[in-house]
């Protein structure tokens, strides 16, 4: 059944599996929302463009450009954590195109109490859901507490802190030295803030010289989560995650880790993810919260390079003395399994195994 599904049908199927084998269960969410509810959290979005439409009781409503802002609203605080898991279409401009699209998304969200282990299973499913995916791919994740940590003491105000990350976020090395003189970074903060653009690779080996830089004592909640991480990281028995601070979430959503995740092939990240604690404040919850987003429409360059040929065989027939020839060995072949396509003429972009015309023998091309 699962050959017939298209490549990110697929890939939807087998995380669900693997979703419900940790325990979180399916949850669903109204196709569409006020729309006063993303344009409060704009920048919680991959994209400010959204669909909206009038009700008939006048309300502006939205179809759903993202899943994390319906769960928030539509959940509710408890002694344990929510372990939930969704499937759902969202609106929005597609990353790997133009114009608004309906795209499948999948994604994990714990809400409740965030300990070591919370965050080592949510990237343990991270991990998983990208290897589902390719077996060439890579997490990265990072924590904002040490970026926070290293900004908040330097006389930066919101504008400049932004100027920063953004810089961070693109590994712009030379524009960041160039901004320190006019921002007056002190000398510490810039071979911190500079190290977070030029230290990267394997968690386990990168954040030790992290540790070894003297970061001020607010980094240190953000060292001791990386620390614990890395090793339910290794009970889990998840390798391929970087230390990279060059993933960066808006920090008026998110605190603590963030991550990302990516495939060979695909340039963009098709997975983002991380803490967003303060959305949950901001939107009147108190529970902490962790989760992430498989973007399953960055998967359809992915299939594109992969892609399955349109069947195993092809057989072309010229003249209507031909068809029924056709139709005997078409039936033979696909009693044996394979896939078989017949059609008159010539095979014009289609991607076949092989082709047999009738009339030659039989014989293969």
């Amino acid at each position: 059944m699962t050959d017939e599904l298209r490549p990110d049908e697929r890939v939807s199927v087998a995380l669900r599996r693997l979703y419900r084998a940790y325990g979180y269960r399916p949850y669903k969410v109204n196709k569409f929302e006020e729309y006063e509810l993303y344009m409060r959290n704009k920048s919680f979005l991959t994209s400010e463009q959204i669909l909206a439409f009038c009700d008939t009781d006048g309300r502006l409503m939205a179809l759903k450009p993202d899943v994390t802002l319906s769960v928030v609203k539509n959940t509710r605080d408890s002694d344990g954590p929510l372990k939930l898991f969704y499937s759902e279409n969202v609106y929005r401009v597609s990353r790997a195109g133009y114009g608004f699209r309906e795209i499948m998304q999948t994604g994990v969200e714990l809400i409740g109490p965030v300990d070591d282990y919370a965050m080592g299973e949510v990237l343990m499913l991270a991990a998983r859901s990208l290897a589902a995916i390719s077996g060439e791919y890579a997490l990265d994740i990072a924590d904002l507490n040490i970026t926070e940590g290293i900004l908040s003491a330097e006389p930066l105000g919101d504008g400049e802190k932004q100027e920063i990350l953004a810089l961070i976020s693109q590994k712009n090395l030379h524009g960041l030295m160039a901004l320190y003189g006019r921002l007056g970074v002190s000398e510490a903060a810039r071979g911190w803030l500079s190290a977070l653009i030029t230290e990267y690779g394997p968690l386990r080996e990168t954040l030790p010289r992290f540790e070894a830089l003297g970061l001020p004592d607010a980094c240190r909640r953000g060292l001791d989560d990386l620390r614990a991480v890395c090793g339910m990281l290794e009970a889990f028995g998840v390798g391929r995650v970087n230390l990279d601070f060059s993933v960066v979430n808006d920090m008026n959503y998110y605190n603590g880790l963030v991550f990302s995740g990516f495939i060979d092939g695909v340039a963009s990240a098709v997975l983002s993810g991380g803490r967003y604690d303060r959305l949950m404040e901001k939107m009147g919850r108190t529970s902490e919260a962790i989760g992430f987003a498989v973007y399953l429409d960055q998967l359809e360059r992915f299939a594109q390079k992969a892609q399955e040929p349109d069947a195993d065989t092809l057989l072309l027939y010229d003249t209507d003395d031909q068809a029924q020839e056709a139709a005997r060995a078409a039936q033979a072949l696909i009693a044996r399994g394979e896939r078989v396509r017949v059609q008159r003429g010539a095979a014009v972009g289609l991607r076949c195994r092989r082709v047999i015309r009738m009339g030659e023998g039989g014989g293969e091309q």
